[in-house]
């Protein structure tokens, strides 16, 4: 560390003790390990501040904690005999003193939070944790102040400082997800060197626009999509592709938001809004899933709702049962041990931290989850339906063939690309691009129709474009002359006047990752459909060159929705992925929907999960990930499960004292926790599967 950097807390010089920590994501340095927990107190956001105020009080109570022990020790060691009646009621006397400094330091969160609890007609762990310190705690005051009997002090000291440092370690749990969120949840507030006449300044990254001229220093997180225009680097797009390879920068290539520059500076032009990149889009698709329960984590809540009542009773009864046969400081006893050790915080946590986690591994590879409830549903899933354009393809088709009837190819082109201007199609697009440099004006009335074609008024007159079925519905029959296109290539029929006057073929290319991913799933023994709206012979050359068994061509959007619910029918949960305008409605109706890069605005809002462009790979890894958070979860919560069962039979039956309960609790809590991150660490380090160069099918 550097000898003469200052303490971002208190800002004196930073001498050979120093050290670093991560804040909210960020690396600061100090002086010592007090101003740190200082600096994270008051700078820290989501749960920093919390676990750095546990530990504080944590430091506190133990110090308390150690003297009350150590007087405690006398009096169990029978040091003061009858004699000594006076000393011993001094020592009691300072062991209350002690005491209530304890419950206030470490007892008054849990207070707090029971009282806030029951104002809203609820109860909670705190609640049990309040009304068992506090009857010991009431009971051995009474004894003190009537110097009557023994005294249970040391009891709640230790149920205290237990039950606080398993707070403190699930806190710090929840804290080490949160770091590895850090750097996207806190997209919207990066700042970036804006070059303004030369010079740079420092600008809020939502307050740039389209067409900003930023610098980009060495090791810096780009924090916004563009084009480079100056400047030789290498970048780490890791989050966005989930590969490990730096990618070559160079004037003209491509840069995007989140990634991270490499030795050289950069000068980029932004090609969209500071907040509109895709990785201020993960940020906020991140933040809405966490903040959303699962269908998993509601039951559990609701089952800890009911389990807390059910353990107050039990308590009330252990202790009504003992109260006849035991003395009654013991039969306290056996009651206090029953509310210790029946805690659910491990029940409260088996569920939350495993999503929580999943969905942050899954959004360092870009891959982008509404909710956690969306990791259930993919544990299930049985089958996978793939639509063909975007998805297994490129989504970037070429015009091959541009047939004519009665018109001359320049009007068919000038009619088509008219109309494929207004559309967000793949094979639209294409068909624009063809037709870029013609003197075309803009259509007007445009209509399009999912997974037939479009309409509109070019020049005045009505004009179509779409699939032969989507002509022969306009009462525009296709002449025989333009039915014979090239057999594998898709045809686009374009009309006018009431007639339809061209064919346009167009050939779209194979994805490499698709067969990869059809190889995956075929290993994996997952039954595969493919659903396109395209000709028969274009989908099955697609079929078998993937080793696709089934699959269905000329689907209209509703057509694909029936297909997809009657095979998942025969296979079970079925997820569909899809891209384009005509997927929305396929994509809502499937267990899962699925939407690969680069879908369409339609697509994204219709789907539970969206892929990383080129991430069609990633897919398996996807699926194994939600087994593995379905796994954890069910093991956290047969552990909490158990080990509630036995301990409370052990504690009802007398064995088992309060203090050993408060530490069986807390380390429940610290299983959890243990088991969650390390079941999602091995999920995180799973190989991301490799991005191929394109090639010709």
């Amino acid at each position: 560390m550097n000898p003469i950097s200052t303490c971002s807390h208190c800002l004196l010089a930073i001498g050979r003790l120093g050290q670093e920590r991560e804040v909210n994501g960020e690396k600061h340095a100090f002086c010592c390990y007090g101003c740190c927990l200082a600096y994270q107190v008051h700078h820290g956001e989501r749960e920093e501040p919390d676990a750095a105020l546990l530990l504080i009080r944590i430091g506190v109570g133990a110090f308390i904690a150690m003297n009350i022990m150590l007087f405690s020790l006398l009096l169990y060691s029978g040091t003061f005999g009858v004699e000594d009646g006076a000393t011993a009621h001094l020592v009691h006397s300072l062991l209350w003193i002690l005491t209530t400094l304890l419950v206030i330091v470490l007892g008054g969160p849990f207070v707090a939070g029971a009282w806030q609890a029951a104002r809203q007609g609820r109860l909670t762990s705190d609640t049990l944790v309040s009304i068992g310190t506090l009857a010991a705690y009431g009971y051995s005051a009474h004894q003190v102040w009537y110097g009557a009997g023994d005294v249970y002090f040391d009891t709640v000291t230790m149920v205290l400082v237990l039950f606080t440092l398993g707070r403190y370690l699930e806190a710090r749990g929840r804290v080490q997800a949160a770091r590895s969120l850090a750097p996207m949840l806190a997209a919207e507030r990066a700042e970036v060197r804006a070059v303004i006449d030369g010079s740079d300044t420092m600008r809020p990254v939502h307050t740039i626009q389209a067409g900003a001229v930023l610098r980009v220093l060495p090791g810096e997180r780009i924090a916004v999509d563009g084009v480079v225009v100056e400047g030789r680097s290498e970048c780490d797009e890791a989050v966005l592709t989930g590969q490990s390879e730096m990618q070559v920068k160079v004037p003209g290539a491509s840069v995007h938001a989140g990634s991270i520059n490499g030795a050289g500076q950069l000068v980029v032009r932004a090609t969209t809004d500071g907040n509109a990149t895709r990785w201020i889009q993960i940020s906020r698709a991140v933040r809405s899933a966490l903040a959303r329960k699962t269908l998993l984590g509601e039951t559990v809540d609701r089952l800890a709702a009911a389990f807390i009542p059910l353990v107050v009773m039990l308590a009330i009864g252990t202790f009504w049962f003992w109260s006849g046969r035991v003395p009654f400081e013991q039969a306290m006893l056996i009651g206090l041990a029953v509310l210790v050790v029946a805690c659910p915080c491990s029940l409260g946590l088996a569920a939350p931290l495993a999503t929580s986690l999943g969905i942050g591994i899954a959004a360092q590879r870009g891959i982008l989850l509404r909710s956690g409830s969306v990791l259930e549903r993919l544990a299930r899933i049985n089958a996978i339906a793939f639509d063909k354009t975007g998805t297994l393809t490129e989504g970037r088709p070429k015009v091959l063939q541009v047939s004519t009837q009665d018109a001359a190819e320049q009007q068919v082109l000038l009619h088509a690309t008219a109309l494929a201007s207004a559309s967000e199609h793949p094979l639209a697009k294409a068909i624009a691009e063809a037709g870029r440099g013609l003197n075309t004006t803009a259509a007007s009335e445009v209509r399009a129709h999912p997974g037939a074609g479009i309409s509109g008024r070019v020049d005045g007159h009505i004009a179509a474009m779409g699939s032969v079925e989507f002509m022969s519905a306009m009462g525009w029959p296709v002449p025989a002359s333009l039915q014979d296109g090239p057999m594998e290539s898709t045809h686009v029929y374009v009309g006018w006047g009431h007639r339809v006057h061209g064919l346009i073929a167009l050939a779209d290319r194979l994805l490499p990752e698709a067969a990869e991913a059809m190889t995956a799933l075929r290993r994996r023994g997952t039954p595969v459909l493919l659903l396109s709206g395209d000709r028969e012979a274009v989908v099955a050359r697609i079929a078998t060159t993937l080793g696709i068994p089934e699959w269905r061509s000329q689907l209209m959007p509703e057509a694909k929705v029936a297909v997809l619910q009657d095979w998942a029918e025969r296979h079970g949960p079925a997820a569909m992925v899809g891209d384009g305008l005509n997927d929305g409605p396929v994509l809502a109706a499937a267990a899962v929907g699925i939407a690969v890069g680069g879908a369409t605005d339609l697509a994204r809002e219709s789907a539970d999960v969206v892929l990383p462009e080129r991430a069609l790979g990633n897919l398996l890894w996807l699926f194994q990930l939600a087994r593995s958070v379905r796994e954890s979860i069910r093991a956290n919560l047969t552990w909490a499960l158990g080990y509630n069962l036995v301990a409370i039979s052990l504690a009802m039956f007398g064995l088992l004292q309060p203090i050993f309960a408060a530490a069986l609790m807390a380390g429940s809590s610290v299983v959890v926790v243990s088991r969650s991150l390390r079941a999602n660490h091995r999920a995180s380090s799973a190989p991301a599967a490799p991005i191929v160069q394109t090639a010709p099918v």
